[in-house]
């Protein structure tokens, strides 16, 4: 690798102007990468009701569908208002009262049921049919038409309209969580760092590494805008390290070296060897969310393992070349440290290690409880802040309705009608449900079947399927809406094995089945994973054990706080904030374990190779730690979207956690299990042959 080095040297501006060329192809794949809004979307495509949603695009040219909630309105103005809408792209059908009759003909004659889901005393509901998906361009497109041609008593609400709200908010966020990560984050390395000009030119390299890879997300085709708010907040995050290593070993190595260029190639070899070590964890926490079933782990897994690699590539490379370029710069800027001493704190901590050890044993199991019954939600609308277009209409589908979330049920249309009619009686006594309404409620002694449009019916039937609505007052992913749709399902499916119970609460109770499997199997992949890779590192089978451990009792705190305090966080919190935190800041054990082999190795004792330890590493743990802390508290704190001020508050959270944890209880762990280690770890033979001496 030192040749590796000296071409990294000799090249340095030719890598330097290659460097920044890439950033057009590289900007250009950004602007033109799709993005997804619509959670959902990463349910399997094998599980019923995504079948079902496709059934509805394919077969009912049904794609997405809103309610549009218009009040103290006559009726005249309502009729108007419709006709408007249908001619708006992409607005297939909108289904009022003037749909199935002249509105001479009195409302009375409609039947009770139907009557009563779409009037209230003041309140009318339109039914408005989209020919595109929920989180299509098109869609979105018509809810803002929509939204520009109805006032301000009308409401619209459904998924469409939270996707759309999302991306909006999404959208005029994003920039500005980069601009705060940058921020604090240079606050943090200008006082860690001995250089005021340093956290520039580590900023600049890092920002071309997360240039490139969002980027290449292009080959994806799309992302999700979760995945795109977090990259590169979490990228600056997670890869800050691999600068900062590359800098301390350029300094060392100009203490050997007079030539610089010399210096900064024994650097890049040094850095080369330690960084591709450590990042192997970082990446199989990514990795291992690759093994989710809810495909936004895969997405978002991609993406970041991809970054940690493109910034191993860019801290080896563009990292020194702008060093070397800036060295003069660099001198000049140069400060003394900021960051005091440490060894006192140190020298307390290994003399105390006791009581940090029965910390542990005393915390662990109460913590593993707290982040096993901390409350997560999964209504995707309780994400966004509550004066938004979409949580408004939602909250007064509720309130003026008493409605909840729609559900639609696919029916074999060769289904006997009375078989259908006894079906629909009994669905409706069950809780929560209002109506059940279909061809079958419009068919009755007011409306002869000659009456009903055909532009209805082709909305509710066709050759292979008959579309009912269900009226249901429960809101999405509660426990009486998840219970209520298991009852439904049932009766569905005792008189059409072929049914489907399709809509936003059917998939969210998907969502929960499926995300709470995926939650064990990416704890495991991840911990097997980081297991293997420090088997390897350190050749031992007993380290792994306590390495693992001490950021598994970490983890457990900072999910348990949220039961603690009584707040509910984001389902997609709990399932990959553990593997980030595990992949990411178990590197601090792995550098403090690795100067404690070094030196219980070459023969030193236990007491003193731990303590050297310690003092050695205290500080870049430290660096570290607050770098990851910086480049996600502020976004955390800004963001108004709950599932990425939550992700980036957990991860921040858990940085400064993981610090704590790894500085105060690994050392006791390394008192404790000294022997043991040293029996089990092939790199730690020179000091247990020394103590047996």
């Amino acid at each position: 690798m030192l040749g590796f080095g000296r071409k990294v040297v000799k090249y340095r501006i030719p890598i330097f102007i290659l460097s920044i060329l890439l950033l057009i192809p590289a900007g250009i794949g950004y602007i033109n990468t799709k993005v997804n809004y619509d959670i959902l979307y990463y349910l399997p495509d094998d599980i019923e009701t995504m079948q079902g949603q496709d059934i509805l695009v394919e077969q009912f040219g049904t794609g997405a569908y809103s309610m549009l909630v218009c009040e103290g309105m006559e009726n005249k103005d309502v009729s108007e208002l419709r006709k408007k809408l249908e001619t708006i792209d992409h607005v297939e059908k909108v289904v009022w009262y003037d749909s199935l009759m002249d509105l001479s003909i009195p409302l009375d004659m409609l039947p009770d049921k139907v009557k009563n889901v779409f009037n209230t005393e003041d309140s009318t509901l339109m039914f408005i049919i989209f020919d595109t998906t929920t989180s299509a361009d098109e869609t979105m497109k018509a809810i803002q038409d929509i939204r520009s041609v109805t006032g301000k008593q009308c409401f619209l609400s459904g998924m469409s309209s939270v996707v759309t709200d999302t991306k909006e908010l999404a959208d005029k966020e994003v920039i500005i969580y980069v601009v705060i990560a940058v921020l604090l984050s240079a606050l943090v390395l200008g006082i860690a760092m001995d250089s005021f000009f340093i956290p520039v030119v580590f900023l600049m390299s890092i920002g071309m590494a997360i240039v490139y890879n969002l980027g290449t997300n292009i080959v994806q085709g799309e992302i999700s805008y979760i995945t795109k708010a977090l990259a590169a907040v979490l990228q600056l995050g997670v890869t800050m390290d691999y600068s900062i290593f590359l800098w301390h070993s350029y300094e060392e190595q100009l203490e050997v070296f007079d030539d610089r260029k010399e210096a900064m190639a024994y650097a890049i070899e040094k850095t080369v060897k330690s960084v591709v070590g450590s990042s192997m964890t970082t990446v199989a926490g990514f990795i291992a969310l690759c093994f989710m079933s809810f495909t936004l782990g895969l997405d978002l897994g991609v993406v970041m393992a991809k970054g940690v690699v493109i910034g191993v590539i860019c801290c080896v490379t563009v990292l020194p070349s702008m060093i070397m370029i800036f060295d003069k710069v660099l001198e000049k800027t140069k400060h003394r440290a900021f960051l005091p001493s440490m060894d006192g704190i140190s020298d307390f901590i290994t003399k105390h290690y006791r009581v940090f050890a029965i910390v542990l044993v005393l915390l662990i199991v109460p913590a593993y409880y707290c982040q096993r019954h901390a409350d997560v939600y999964y209504n995707l609308d309780e994400t966004l802040p509550d004066d938004l277009p979409s949580s408004m209409a939602n909250k007064k589908l509720q309130e003026d309705f008493n409605m909840g979330a729609m559900h639609m049920m696919l029916v074999n249309s060769n289904l006997p009608g009375s078989d259908v009619r006894e079906m629909m009686d009994e669905m409706e006594q069950v809780d929560g449900v209002k109506a059940v309404l279909g061809l079958e409620s419009l068919i009755g002694s007011r409306i002869p079947e000659s009456m009903i449009p055909d532009s209805i019916k082709e909305i509710l039937e066709n050759d292979q399927w008959e579309l009912m609505l269900i009226d249901n007052e429960y809101k999405v992913a509660t426990d009486e809406v998840n219970e209520q749709i298991t009852e439904l399902n049932t009766i569905l499916k005792k008189y059409d094995p072929s049914g489907m119970l399709v809509g936003e609460a059917p998939c969210t109770k998907d969502l929960i089945t499926i995300t709470d499997k995926d939650f064990k199997v990416v704890n495991a992949v991840s911990i097997l994973a980081v297991f293997v890779i420090i088997i390897f590192v350190f050749k031992s089978w007993f380290l792994p054990i306590v390495l693992v451990a001490v950021i598994e009792f970490a983890i457990f705190i900072n999910l348990g706080i949220p039961y603690l305090a009584g707040t509910t966080i984001p389902f997609i919190a709990s399932i990959v904030i553990g593997t980030i935190q595990l992949g990411s800041t178990v590197d601090y054990a792995i550098v403090m374990t690795s100067r404690y082999e070094a030196e219980r190795g070459s023969g030193k004792g236990k007491v003193e190779s731990i303590k050297i330890a310690h003092r050695a590493n205290i500080k870049s743990i430290i660096v570290s730690a607050l770098s990851f802390f910086a480049a996600t508290f502020g976004v955390g704190l800004y963001s108004n979207i709950d599932m990425i001020s939550s992700l980036c508050n957990l991860m921040a959270r858990g940085a400064l956690i993981s610090m704590v944890v790894v500085l105060c209880v690994l050392p006791s762990m390394f008192m404790v299990f000294d022997k043991i280690i040293c029996k089990t770890s092939k790199g730690f033979k020179g000091g247990l042959q020394s103590e047996q001496k």
